[in-house]
């Protein structure tokens, strides 16, 4: 996005034009006339506009375009949590350009290769993919640049936002993604070390750097958290009775690798449950629906710029300390709507430039001539010159009219034509400049062909919209419908949907746990979990070849309903299978007789062995059957080996859907996985994830990283 950004052109800032009327868009000038126009999402064709030639834009000649998509896009979330906007893109070329252009129109999906009445069409139930091309970016009054917006409409708007803190002032809801917030209320005591931590600075063996003890006198703290490459980052910043943020760190503050140690960091702190501790390092809440570690055994330290030049430990899971995240949209990021309540612009769609100045809180206040003429240039000049000053204008989100109805032009538009208005002041060198404007524009306007009746939209900057959403990572159902080919099931007798619809949420979920809501992440994820599970269809391992137990739906991979003996395995060949392949392997923890069978691979990952079993057990907080020495299996009295855990229902794994998926996220985390797969979307990153996975099989590699290539290209920009 911050490349994208340097695209945007001065004259189409959102959400005020240089003329001080709406601008509920952005111009995105392409670095050459031959970039491609893509649709940034899934989505239904609402209504296009297909023009064979440009139009006279007022010059007397054509240097202007008027065709248009626009999109309905319905995607997830979250669990229930179904958004749906729009996304239009305007001023595309015309067709008689392509060839100047050395751009055959074919690279164009066939609807918009034939040019339609001048007045657009509706889009006829029509869909595209994101990705796919749209256009070329044509131009307006000669300047090539595309008109770019993204808008919901009032009722979807409602329906999504109403459980966040857009706009008011609730508790954060359930739902968590993206970076994470904390509000820290003033006069709070930071501490030089933790409670507990001994004289190696260590607190249950995990190392706390000495900080600074101190507080916050008279002000609140607004901290913002987020992971990248395996480090952890905090901003801060202090708020006084002003309300105004001033940053205590001029870049994020790293810690190296924090993320990349979290599951050794939760098993040391959080030794009663692991799982849960690995919750409050990463969100500073836990989000599991029923936690089972103790409310007076999650203090959570981190580490917070307090005061210029100082850092001190809080702990964050305080109950007068508050927790968001993006999906709250909260105002402490600077998200803010801009309604009838408190809009800067009056009626007729123009902006007071002196009350869109006092709502910049996160700038201060910038005292502006109050005369309207003045105001204009003033409006434009403050705009373009402060990268702080636009900044915060992305974090607007504004109820608006749309500019591309007709309807109300003669009403919304008249300030333009007063003595001190942007035409009226060209009355005598420009006298039919009005009117052309409104000529023109209603070339350019199409929403009747819409079916669209709303007039006031919601709408947001549509790079800030993309880059929060972004970070998401939930995938909605016809996102996952195309990761891995449906080649790969109809050739069993199966279909994705059968498996994908399945594990759909406890993916995402897990995904979230995680930090693999990163595209590169998932890739890597799902190019394992190809050969490893089969394409989610073996969740159990299998005694006969995997094709052929899909297809026949053996014995070993049905649900293990009546427990790991009692149904699969059971048939002789299959506990001979299972016998011959794990029974007595000490390496994997299997000293007892019968565990071969036990605790054969499953899950998505396959966990295999009672040790490792045992693990992911310890890991959850669940009853192992009593303490244990970890290395049970490597020591032995008088020739046999010391008790080890009691695994009751290892059958859980393959048939828990939530558990099946969050073994491989306890896999991906305990072993560091993410460490190499942020090696990038490259072969040599597959086959470092691919040695951590299985480094058993050295012949299927070229297909992980096969997989993997092609979910990026589903999943990746």
């Amino acid at each position: 996005m911050k490349l994208m950004s340097r695209l945007e052109l001065a004259h189409g800032i959102y959400p005020v034009a240089f003329d001080r009327r709406w601008h509920t868009g952005i111009h995105l000038m392409p670095e050459t006339q031959n970039d491609r126009v893509r649709a940034i999402a899934d989505g239904e064709v609402v209504a296009y506009r297909v023009c064979e030639t440009a139009i006279d834009g007022g010059s007397g000649a054509p240097d202007s375009d008027p065709g248009f998509v626009l999109l309905k896009h319905a995607t997830e979330t979250g669990d229930g949590r179904t958004i749906i906007f729009y996304s239009l893109y305007m001023h595309l070329l015309e067709l008689g350009g392509y060839a100047a252009c050395s751009v055959n129109r074919n690279i164009l999906p066939e609807f918009l290769r034939t040019a339609t009445a001048a007045a657009g069409q509706a889009g006829g139930g029509q869909k595209v993919l994101r990705k796919d091309v749209l256009g070329l970016p044509g131009r307006c009054h000669g300047q090539r640049h595309v008109h770019f917006e993204i808008f919901m409409l009032p009722d979807d708007f409602k329906a999504y936002f109403k459980p966040t803190q857009l706009g008011t002032t609730p508790a954060a809801g359930s739902d968590c993604w993206g970076h994470t917030y904390f509000t820290i209320p003033a006069d709070q005591t930071f501490v030089a070390k933790p409670p507990g931590t001994d004289h190696h600075n260590k607190l249950h063996g995990v190392v706390f750097p000495p900080l600074q003890a101190g507080t916050n006198p008279g002000y609140e703290l607004q901290v913002e958290t987020y992971f990248h490459g395996g480090s952890k980052y905090t901003s801060t910043w202090a708020v006084g009775s002003d309300r105004v943020r001033v940053p205590l760190t001029s870049a994020p503050v790293e810690e190296k690798d924090y993320e990349y140690d979290m599951y050794q960091r939760a098993a040391r702190l959080y030794a009663a449950c692991p799982a849960d501790g690995y919750e409050l390092l990463r969100f500073g809440r836990i989000l599991a629906d029923s936690p089972t570690l103790a409310s007076s055994s999650r203090a959570t330290w981190v580490r917070i710029t307090y005061a210029s030049g100082k850092q001190g430990y809080i702990d964050i899971n305080a109950s007068n300390i508050k927790k968001y995240s993006d999906a709250d949209f909260p105002a402490l990021a600077g998200w803010e709507k801009v309604t009838e309540g408190n809009t800067p612009f009056s009626d007729d769609g123009m902006c007071d430039v002196g009350e869109l100045n006092t709502m910049l809180t996160q700038v201060g206040v910038q005292p502006m001539d109050a005369k309207e003429y003045v105001d204009e240039d003033v409006l434009s000049d403050y705009v373009r010159s402060r990268d702080e000053v636009r900044e915060q204008l992305r974090l607007f989100v504004c109820e608006a009219p749309t500019e591309w109805d007709k309807t109300h032009n003669e009403v919304r538009y008249a300030k333009l034509k007063a003595p001190d208005g942007f035409y009226g002041k060209q009355a005598q060198t420009n006298p039919t400049g009005y009117a052309d404007f409104l000529g023109l524009l209603e070339r350019f306007q199409f929403w009747d062909v819409t079916g669209i009746s709303a007039n006031k939209l919601w709408y947001f900057h549509p790079l800030k919209f993309i880059e929060v959403f972004r970070r998401c990572g939930w995938l909605s159902q016809s996102e996952l419908a195309q990761v891995y080919a449906e080649s790969n099931y109809t050739h069993v007798h199966k279909t994705g949907a059968e498996y994908k619809d399945r594990y759909r949420k406890s993916i995402n979920l897990t995904f979230r746990k995680y930090g693999l809501n990163d595209q590169v992440r998932m890739s890597h994820f799902f190019g394992q979990v190809a050969v490893e599970s089969f394409y989610f269809m073996i969740v159990r391992e299998c005694s006969v070849a995997i094709g052929q137990a899909v297809s026949t739906n053996h014995i070993s991979i049905r649900p293990e309903t009546d427990g790991y003996l009692r149904s699969p395995p059971a048939t002789e060949h299959d506990v001979a299978y299972f016998v011959h392949r794990y029974e007595g392997k000490t390496g994997l923890g299997n000293t007892d007789t019968g565990d071969g069978v036990k605790f054969r691979g499953r899950g998505l990952k396959q966990l295999t062995g009672r040790y490792n079993y045992s693990q992911y057990w310890e890991y959850r907080g669940w009853s192992v059957g009593g303490p244990y020495n970890h290395q049970w299996f490597s020591h032995q009295t008088n020739g046999h080996y010391d008790p080890g855990p009691v695994i009751i229902d290892p059958q859980r794994v393959g048939d828990d859907d939530a558990v099946c998926v969050d073994t491989a996220g306890f896999f991906w985390a305990r072993y560091r996985v993410a460490k190499a797969a942020d090696g990038g979307p490259t072969e040599a990153a597959s086959n470092a994830v691919a040695s951590i996975v299985n480094h058993y099989d050295v012949s299927s590699p070229p297909r992980r990283w096969r997989e993997a290539q092609l979910a990026y290209k589903v999943l990746g920009d």
